[in-house]
Formats: structure tokens, C-alpha cells, sequence
């Protein structure tokens, strides 16, 4: 089931300003122009872009996440990411993931369940009501946004896979394509992109499974077309691309823990009183502004999450 909202059809890689976009929307539903829709409605997609069919919609309503910070805007959020499997360069994401292809595509839940199953994206978007969570996301490099995304609780998926009392963690796994990502010809890590939770934080309602931004189709350079969000955690952990999902009972190895296990631990939980070993993490820069602010624990999500770690040495959460 999918709730009804406005649509707000813009595209990541049109060029126009996004608020152009909406205001030109806008004035098309006023004046009615429906045989101009229907005649857009039967242009052919590029490859590797879906029709507006695919997406339940999804309107972005509000300006501020819940403290009152405002959301960093479209052209933002898309041309300053961190996305390895294409660059090391934040500014170049964008266009060389533009050819990059999400669809078909498919996530397997597998592991520790009774229900296995392999999902369509399709699948996805049609079963699981798709809403907007503006979250935080803070950067392990001491940086951030405010970002609109929408999806679904990843603890409803897991719910309907139904884990098995052994399962303990949820592996991630993300799509490896060098043809396409050019990043993953670079031999210094090892690829295929992996993450993982304690089932306990994957459970949390804060966690969830964006399929977009903005009330869109997630954008190439951003995830597409599914990417987990865990906003109390530092950025790489919100792995993106997923293709396979597994529960398990053993800890999962993960990407940066194996580059770098002194510096990237399995929690990665935003912690402004324990610094990375090359920087601080007292502070962040939020992306568009001049100053730099405060950081805060659990990244301001403290009152949804602290109740996970209780007994735990802050410092390991690191």
C-alpha cells in the first residue's frame, strides 16, 4: 500500500534549478495543459531513467528537520558526494555516475529468515509505504547536510523476511559493476562495498531504506536506486546501491573497519567527544554554510538511540 501525495517531477540530472522545475509544474497543473502531459507521457526514458509510474509519490513538504535546520538543497545534496565506487572526488560523482544504469534491479534477503525472498525495486516501492524523513547526515570528514529523503523503515522489510532468533546482525552488500564504476578498478579496497548492523539498530525506526530525495527517484550519484540511512551514524555506513541483504549471527566484516579497523569502527556512531585519529569531531561543517557548528552526540538523535548502547563504552561505539 502507498499513501497519495503531490508529485514533484524533477529529474537529478536535469540541468534547471529544481525550484524552476516546481515552479514551471506548478503553473502547467493551473492551466490544465493535459494533452501536453500526455504527449510527455509517451517520450521513450533515457537508459537508466524510470518513468514517474515507478515512484509512488511523494511531495517534499517541509523546509527544516525537526531542530529546525534547513534542508540543504537539491543541487546540494546531488553534486557533492562521497560515492568511491565512481570517485574519490565529491565533485565529480555526479557526472560519471550519470551513465550508470538502476534499473532492473533486484534485492536478495537472504540468511537467517524464514521468509527468503529476492525484491524487485518495484517490489519495494508497491509494498512498503514510501514517506519523507529528514535526517541529518554527518560525515566521518566532519561534514554535513540536512537531507529530505523518502522510503520506508528498513525494520519492515525485515519483518517481512522474519528473522530467526539466531540472527543477530544485518550484512549489507552493495552492486558491483567496474564497467560502470569506474572506482572499483582501484585496488586499494575491497570491493564489493559491505556494511552491517546489530539487528537491534536495524530494528529502530529510525533506520530506514531511502529510495529518493526530495520526493524523486534517488539519484545515481546518491545511492539509486536504494541506499540504507541510519542518520545517528557517521555517513559511511549508509551504504549505498544495495543489492544483497543478509541476516547472520556473526559480525559483519565491513569495508572501512578492513581498510582502516583504527580508524573506522564497526558502530561508527556520531560521537563529538571521541575524534577521529587525524581530525576532530567536536565540530562539522554543514554544507553551505561559512561557520562551523557544534556537533552533536548520537548526531541530536541521542533520545531514539541511547537506549541501545547502555552499558557500552562510548568509545567503542566508535
Amino acid at each position: 500500500m502507498t499513501k497519495t501525495y503531490k508529485s514533484v517531477p524533477v529529474r537529478s540530472y536535469e540541468i534547471t534549478p529544481k525550484e524552476t522545475f516546481l515552479s514551471r509544474r506548478d503553473f502547467i497543473k493551473a492551466a490544465g495543459v493535459v494533452a501536453g502531459s500526455v504527449a510527455l507521457a509517451a517520450c521513450a526514458p533515457k537508459a537508466g531513467e524510470t518513468t514517474d509510474s515507478a515512484m509512488p509519490d511523494v511531495t517534499h513538504t517541509a523546509g527544516t528537520d525537526e531542530l529546525g535546520n534547513p534542508t540543504n538543497s537539491f543541487d546540494q545534496i546531488t553534486n557533492y558526494n562521497n560515492f568511491y565506487e565512481f570517485s574519490t572526488n565529491k565533485e565529480a560523482v555526479a557526472s560519471l555516475a550519470r551513465d550508470f544504469n538502476p534499473t532492473p534491479w533486484t534485492v536478495e534477503v537472504t540468511g537467517m529468515v524464514n521468509n527468503p525472498k529476492t525484491y524487485g525495486i518495484e517490489d519495494l516501492l508497491s509494498m512498503f509505504t514510501q514517506e519523507e524523513r529528514i535526517y541529518r547526515l554527518r560525515c566521518v570528514e566532519a561534514w554535513s547536510m540536512v537531507i529530505p529523503w523518502n522510503g520506508f523503515p528498513l525494520a519492515s522489510l525485515l519483518n517481512e523476511v522474519e528473522p530467526t532468533s539466531d540472527a543477530k546482525y544485518v550484512r549489507f552488500e552493495s552492486v558491483y559493476r567496474p564497467e560502470e564504476m569506474k572506482g572499483q578498478s582501484s585496488p586499494f579496497y575491497p570491493w564489493p562495498y559491505q556494511e552491517g548492523l546489530r539487528i537491534d539498530e536495524a530494528m529502530n525506526d529510525l533506520a530506514i531504506l531511502a529510495t529518493g530525495l526530495y520526493g524523486e527517484m534517488m539519484p545515481n550519484q546518491d545511492g539509486a536506486p536504494i541506499r540504507l540511512v541510519v542518520p545517528w551514524k557517521y555517513g559511511f555506513k549508509s551504504i549505498k546501491s544495495i543489492v544483497k541483504i543478509e541476516l547472520t549471527d556473526q559480525m559483519p566484516s565491513t569495508l572501512w573497519s578492513t581498510v582502516a579497523p583504527n580508524e573506522y569502527g564497526f558502530y561508527a556512531n556520531v560521537n563529538p567527544n571521541v575524534d577521529h585519529p587525524r581530525w576532530s569531531q567536536a565540530s562539522e561543517r554543514r554544507i553551505g554554510e561559512l561557520s562551523r557548528r557544534e556537533t552533536l552526540m548520537f548526531n541530536g538523535y541521542g533520545d531514539q538511540v541511547a537506549y541501545l548502547y547502555e552499558g557500552m563504552d562510548l568509545k567503542e561505539n566508535y
